[in-house]
């Protein structure tokens, strides 16, 4: 459980033309390198390890990006963002999963009331983020790790079926009796919003901030594999279902990422609409034997404990990545990394330096 918040430790150069650059979604490492994603991109970046420059404990920079029309056949236009929400790597691959949902115009201030009207009410759905994808990750001849479209040893990248519309994901989802009603619906008003990966083998966890049914938070576990160009969805267990829903009891909070640490599964929450509220880090313990044994297709699940409180802004310092430090990194001490989205001017070093935080736990 974590014990100790290092504010401000994590130091993350970037430079002007980054596909990243401030509003960190996904966070995960290979080795010494970090590999982050952002909401407001269709890319990923790659960071270095550097020396500390002043007091920060990690620093990160010479950042290279990896555009993902250069690894993917995009079900929409390459410069659409993918508003990638979650990252994890697993068995040499780096796996992205973007929102799936909907956005909303904004009202804006320079506008009359009866535009600002009509931009409220239109909604709209970029192509690309309804996207799951497994993109290998390869050493060159340098030593530095990189995302291909193909390896040398045969791993390729790979999306899940679908277009700019639908995927199979969605096609699954669309009857539901939970979450079919909230697919028309964006994000950010409740609606159906993925933010949270976690992967086990051919087996993800996909987190959501919404839907937040009567306070009851959801994971979807899917089971994927590769089937001519693309993943498929394919059966959890002999019953043949391709989804399994666990309700979970994070106070009000939906998901804004997922992380395991042994058998534990740690969840980052928050709130699931456009609120300045708390943002906490919950553990379900004992999660992953209970996700094997577990032959149900719905279950629910509330012996989860709070382990952190995070902070946040008005606006601004929003917590949306989580993941596990390297132990060459953590000094032998059990970390975790935390990035932010919108992060203020007390994160930030100029215009293209931010900062993250590091959370010891036992």
């Amino acid at each position: 459980m974590p014990n100790t918040r290092n504010n401000n430790a994590v130091r993350l150069e970037f430079t002007p033309g980054s596909l990243v650059q401030s509003n960190l979604s996904g966070a995960a490492f290979t080795g010494d390198w970090l590999w982050v994603a952002g909401d407001e991109a269709c890319g990923i970046d790659r960071l270095r390890r550097l020396d500390p420059l002043g007091s920060e404990t990690l620093r990160f920079g010479e950042v290279r990006d990896f555009p993902l029309a250069d690894l993917l056949d995009l079900p929409g236009q390459a410069e659409e963002e993918a508003d990638l929400e979650g990252m994890a790597e697993a068995d040499g691959f780096l796996w992205v999963v973007g929102s799936h949902g909907l956005k909303r115009k904004n009202a804006k201030p320079d506008r009359d009331n009866a535009e600002n009207a009509k931009r409220l009410a239109k909604t709209s759905l970029d192509g690309n983020r309804r996207l799951l994808a497994c993109i290998p990750i390869e050493v060159d001849a340098s030593g530095e790790p990189r995302l291909v479209r193909k390896a040398q040893d045969g791993r390729k990248a790979l999306r899940l079926k679908g277009d700019a519309k639908t995927n199979v994901l969605t096609q699954a989802l669309a009857d539901d009796p939970h979450f079919g009603p909230y697919m028309a619906i964006p994000g950010k008003d409740n609606g159906f919003d993925i933010e949270g990966l976690a992967v086990d083998g051919n087996r993800m966890l996909l987190g959501l901030r919404g839907p937040v049914l009567r306070g009851w938070s959801a994971l979807l576990e899917i089971s994927v594999e590769a089937r001519g160009d693309h993943l498929r969805l394919v059966p959890l267990d002999d019953s043949g279902i391709l989804i399994r829903k666990h309700f979970l009891q994070l106070d009000g909070l939906g998901v804004r990422d997922l992380h395991f640490s042994g058998d534990d599964l740690y969840i980052l929450a928050g709130p699931t609409m456009v609120l300045n509220g708390e943002i906490r880090v919950f553990k379900w313990p004992g999660a992953r034997p209970v996700l094997a044994a577990t032959r149900e297709p719905v279950r629910f699940e509330s012996a989860l404990t709070e382990s952190v409180s995070l902070p946040h802004g008005r606006g601004t310092n929003r917590a949306e990545a989580l993941c596990d430090l390297p132990p060459a990194l953590s000094g032998g001490k059990p970390s975790w990394i935390v990035l932010y989205d919108a992060p203020g001017a007390d994160r930030r070093d100029g215009e293209y330096t931010v900062f993250g935080d590091l959370l010891r736990h036992d």
